[in-house]
This record gives C-alpha cells, sequence and structure tokens, in this order.
C-alpha cells in the first residue's frame, strides 16, 4: 500500500513557519512529506531541513518524495522520535533552529492500512505501534493493564463518560480468552455501551481506541517533552507550528506556549514581578487556526485540527 497522506492545515502552516530561505527547519513528524515538500521548495542553497518519523513507511516514502530537492545534501532524515530532537540536532552539529512544524496524531496511512490495527473500521490484530521496533503494543494494554488502570486510561485519554463500564467489560471478556484482535475488542466496547447512546457522537469504539493508541505510544507524555526542548532550540524569530487533533493535546499545547510567552509565578496581587523568570517570547495565534470549508469537503479527517503558533523571542 502507497503511503498517502492529506497534510492538514498546510498552506496555514507554511505560512506560519515564515520560512527563511537561509534557514534551519524540522520536520517532527514527517509522514509523507506533504508539509516538508513546500518546506524545501522556500529554501535556498544553504537552506536545511531535517525531517524526523518513527515510521519506518513514511520515512522511506518521504525520502522518495523529497529526493528530488535533496541538493547540496540539505534534506536530512532520520526515523527516530521527536521527543529526541535536542539529541539529533546535536548528533548533526546544528545548534539552533528557524522553525520546527509537528503534525500530532496518527496519520491517514496507518489509519487505512489494516494489519496496523489502529482503525475500529477492520478487523486486524490489536497493534496501534507509530514504531513497529517498539515492544509494546495495544494487545498488551488491553490483555495486560488491570481494570483500575484501563478505566484510567479510557477516562483520561479517550474522554469516554462509559469508560468504567468498558474497562469492566474488557476485564470480564479477557478472564475467558485473550483479546485478539480490533474485530473483539469492537464487540466488547459496543456491549458497554447502552443502545440508546451507541447511535449518538460517532462510533462507539472511537473514544477507547484513540486511549489505548495514546497510551500505546505515549504521545502526550512525548508532546509535553518536547514543548520544552523545541522552545529552546529556536532561533530568535524562529517559530513552532503545532497542528493538534483532540482536546488534550490542544491543552497542553496552549499551557505550554502562554508559559513560554508569560513564565512569571509571582502571585497576581504583587506590583511587580521579582520571580525573575523572563518571556521566551510570544504566542502568534490568540486563537487556533481552524481548516476552511474547502478543506474540510476535501477532507472531513481535518474536522478537529486546531494550528498554534509560538515565535521566539529576543532573550538576553
Amino acid at each position: 500500500m502507497e503511503f498517502h497522506h492529506a497534510s492538514v492545515l498546510l498552506r496555514e502552516t507554511i505560512e506560519g513557519l515564515k520560512i527563511k530561505p537561509e534557514g534551519i527547519y524540522v520536520d517532527g513528524t514527517l509522514g509523507g512529506g506533504g508539509h516538508s515538500l513546500e518546506i524545501v521548495k522556500r529554501l535556498g542553497e544553504t537552506g536545511r531541513l531535517v525531517g524526523i518519523d518513527q515510521d519506518e513507511t513514511a520515512v522511506r516514502a518521504a525520502g522518495e518524495r523529497l529526493s528530488a530537492f535533496d541538493i547540496g545534501g540539505k534534506i536530512t532524515i532520520v526515523r527516530d522520535n521527536f521527543r529526541n530532537t535536542k539529541e539529533i540536532l546535536k548528533g548533526l552539529g546544528i545548534k539552533g533552529i528557524d522553525g520546527m512544524l509537528l503534525d500530532l496524531g496518527v496519520s491517514s496511512y496507518q489509519l487505512d492500512t489494516k494489519e496496523r490495527g489502529f482503525s475500529y473500521r477492520f478487523d486486524a490484530p490489536l497493534d496501534m505501534r507509530m514504531d513497529e521496533r517498539q515492544r509494546l503494543t495495544a494487545r498488551e494494554i488491553v490483555n495486560g493493564y488491570d481494570e483500575r488502570e484501563l478505566f484510567r486510561v479510557i477516562r483520561d485519554y479517550g474522554e469516554d463518560k462509559f469508560a468504567k463500564n468498558i474497562a469492566k467489560h474488557i476485564a470480564l471478556a479477557r478472564e475467558k480468552k485473550q483479546i485478539e484482535t480490533t474485530g473483539e475488542l469492537n464487540e466488547i466496547i459496543k456491549a458497554a455501551i447502552p443502545a440508546r447512546m451507541r447511535e449518538k457522537g460517532g462510533h462507539p469504539s472511537k473514544r477507547t481506541f484513540q486511549a489505548i493508541r495514546i497510551e500505546c505510544n505515549r504521545e502526550l507524555e512525548v508532546l509535553r517533552e518536547a514543548l520544552e526542548d523545541v522552545t529552546d532550540l529556536l532561533n530568535p524569530g524562529g517559530r513552532f507550528c503545532i497542528i493538534t487533533f483532540h482536546s488534550l493535546e490542544d491543552r497542553i499545547v496552549k499551557t505550554a506556549f502562554k508559559e513560554a510567552a508569560n513564565p512569571c509565578i509571582c502571585p497576581p496581587e504583587f506590583p511587580v514581578c521579582v520571580c525573575g523568570r523572563k518571556s521566551k517570547g510570544k504566542v502568534i495565534t490568540g486563537k487556533p487556526v481552524l481548516p476552511g470549508e474547502e478543506e474540510l469537503l476535501a477532507n472531513p479527517r481535518a474536522g478537529s485540527a486546531k494550528l498554534r503558533i509560538f515565535e521566539k523571542g529576543n532573550i538576553n
């Protein structure tokens, strides 16, 4: 299956990066290379792009797509997790960057590749690993976490009001036999949700599958780790663009950007700041940038996308 992924908020993100021809840019979620392609088109002879992705298929597909633009070795593609951006750049001898992009969540290719086990639309082995080198799979989570831990994962990462009942049904089902496939998990989730509620809010398994995927890939933990590192790596005027797809991610990004812009921890009644914490820059997007009607018609999966942008300031 060919790697295909529609790059969400493509124009808005590229504009948000304010690309300089001589700049150094990082695409931390390379995917099929859609965003990266537009970045390298705008780079001059001394410009550079570093693309990072943990999915082997994505790395291979992006490498082929970008190869025609890799003049003078300006493109470097690394199979890794963007949480390691600081170490990756250090290894490449790069001390500062002029912009970084993160397009979070799961790609269309991953969702549509049946055997990867990301989607509730297919019956496939429970996997959900973005990096197939890692040991933890969705199967291990579903069969190995105790009921209380499953409840926490589904409640916190899926924000499903039936989390407790879903966790209970999973625990009961696996007492009889191990849960091996997405189809089996689908049926268990369906039985845990009252029939009258299954008609509302999309597929009954949507939130639970999201929660297990986030837990399997440590997505929120990775995001939190990367946010501070990348902000520190930016050169003055450098931009950090992040596209999120659900409220948990967006909340983390919004909070981190706000704290980077205004890190003061002094009590509000203090007339002046005495904590000495200095702003790292400014938030460009007061409200997140959302997809327009034309993009939503062409790609319904873009419906929950939100783009937030931070700009590094001159820190003395």
